[in-house]
């Protein structure tokens, strides 16, 4: 399987709280959440959304996203319009990156403890198309710096948070990109996708 990832961020690169909650992540006083309702985007970019889903073959989560997706797409209730998502999400296998979960609820999950690096290796030499990350900042900071990320899509929410966690931090490693696909929908976001392609080259003196 290739490693996929798909994240909602803003203009000024903010992920945190981007879900139809406000009071879905509150951490360090963060108080502009919703900002990525499903609202958002055209017909266009939710059907994407919705096919980006249905093609996974596995799904990997942080600890925190899981939790969330866990509480929002984890029961039985219909979510008008996007029930390819839940369906996905309860049918296909879900593993969580944590050192601290213990129990998970949500039938279809296993924790991933121990050397992630080789476990995320495992996942991926298995047969399949696709071993996707949504959301999960962090983890996905952590893959894409262990060399283990082959495509991450990024989708951009034509605002400006001005506050928040970003998924890329002002320091961090650098990463070169290569762009495979791009579109702009008719409310104005953009779709990018994105294979890394190792470092960047800079100019010298």
């Amino acid at each position: 399987m290739k490693l996929t990832t798909m994240t909602q961020i803003s203009v000024d690169g903010v992920m945190q709280g981007n879900g139809g909650a406000s009071e879905e992540d509150r951490r360090s006083g963060f108080d502009r959440g919703g900002w990525a309702a499903m609202g958002k985007g055209d017909d266009g970019t939710h059907a994407l959304i919705k096919q980006t889903y249905q093609r996974a073959d596995a799904f990997l989560f942080g600890r925190r996203t899981y939790e969330l997706f866990a509480s929002a797409w984890g029961t039985d209730a219909d979510v008008p319009g996007w029930e390819p998502v839940r369906r996905a999400l309860h049918d296909r296998p879900k593993y969580v990156a944590s050192t601290t979960l213990t129990d998970p609820a949500w039938a279809g999950t296993t924790v991933l403890r121990g050397d992630l690096a080789a476990a995320v290796a495992d996942l991926k030499a298995k047969p399949g198309g696709e071993l996707q990350v949504h959301g999960s900042g962090a983890l996905i900071r952590w893959l894409l710096a262990n060399d283990l990320v082959d495509e991450l899509t990024l989708i951009v929410i034509p605002v400006v948070v001005g506050q928040g966690a970003r998924l890329f931090p002002d320091a961090g490693p650098d990463l070169a990109l290569d762009l495979v696909d791009s579109r702009t929908d008719s409310k104005g976001v953009t779709i990018q996708v994105y294979r890394p392609a190792g470092r960047p080259q800079y100019a010298t003196a």
